[in-house]
């Protein structure tokens, strides 16, 4: 039996223990920097392996069309019964000066989604959620707002649910707290709470009452910790915390699999099943005692 909007990417108990494997550019120079093979076909590899790997364990996974979608399907790499979410931000981001400019590839839309196999929209933005336009440039942070409300109301209209990713971005020259980052990070998830996406993907709030705050600013809808590459012991650590302050699960890549880039074939495939398959199923563990179910939040 096929499962709709977020139960899609969801466990039975209403969790998401999404893997996330839609990394392009920054994968390329993962491997790159590793001294490995970084084409186009090392990158669709590196992604099979990964997926093979860990999608058994996940309630979703969370790839891309250029290297991950059409590989993953022919090597029958994504189980029935796991949700496929889509990254339909573009490839290439826009600029003001040094500054992200967040816009939409008319052409990626929940529509495409669906037609790339996918259960729903990932769309990333990077931005500065209390940016002030000065007089003579453009107000990124409403342009912000602007892209993100046209992706909801597009997937909302398609029956696709929408999962925002906000990544906060300061502006050039300033070098910001950790006290300010994390701030930023609540009053970012508190903005686009406002638009109503059926779950957004969040940094990080810098501990437990940064985590119940954001849960309380999000209302009824529901957030997933994203990983962000730290070290896997204390993503684990960040997660039961999420998780007790409200959180309805994670969405994970790097904290999981990153050291995989190191190696090759069948060394890589061996350290996935080795060491990323019980770390993938820790987090499950976790999740199986922690968290809330996104159905309770939207209730």
């Amino acid at each position: 039996m096929s499962r709709s909007g977020l139960d899609a990417i969801a466990d039975a108990n209403g969790r998401f223990a999404v893997l996330a494997m839609d990394q392009r550019g920054t994968l390329r120079r993962m491997l790159t920097g590793a001294g490995r093979p970084a084409e186009d076909d090392d990158l669709k590899s590196f992604k099979v392996d990964v997926i093979s790997a860990l999608a058994p364990l996940s309630s979703g996974v969370l790839t891309d069309t250029e290297f991950g979608v059409s590989a993953v399907r022919a090597a029958g790499a994504i189980p029935e019964g796991v949700g496929l979410l889509i990254a339909a931000e573009p490839v290439e981001k826009e600029k003001y000066g040094e500054e992200y400019r967040n816009v939409r590839d008319p052409l990626r839309t929940a529509a495409w989604v669906r037609e790339n196999t996918g259960d729903a929209v990932k769309f990333l933005v990077y931005w500065q959620p209390d940016r002030v336009a000065q007089e003579g440039e453009p107000d990124l942070a409403a342009e912000t707002m602007d892209v993100v409300r046209a992706v909801v109301e597009d997937c909302r209209a398609e029956g696709v649910p929408s999962v925002i990713e906000p990544l906060v971005s300061f502006a050039p020259g300033h070098t910001p707290t950790d006290e300010e980052r994390f701030e930023a990070v609540i009053l970012s998830a508190k903005r686009l709470a406002t638009l109503k996406p059926d779950l957004l993907k969040l940094e990080w709030p810098g501990g437990a009452d940064g985590c119940r705050r954001v849960t309380e600013a999000l209302g009824d809808v529901p957030w997933a910790l994203l990983s962000a590459g730290v070290g896997y012991e204390a993503f684990v650590e960040r997660c039961i915390t999420a998780l007790d302050a409200g959180a309805s699960g994670i969405i994970a890549g790097r904290a999981i699999w990153k050291e995989a880039v190191d190696l090759d074939g069948d060394e890589r495939r061996a350290f996935l099943a080795d060491v990323a398959v019980p770390r993938l199923q820790g987090l499950v563990d976790v999740l199986a005692k922690h968290g809330t179910s996104w159905r309770e939040v939207g209730a």
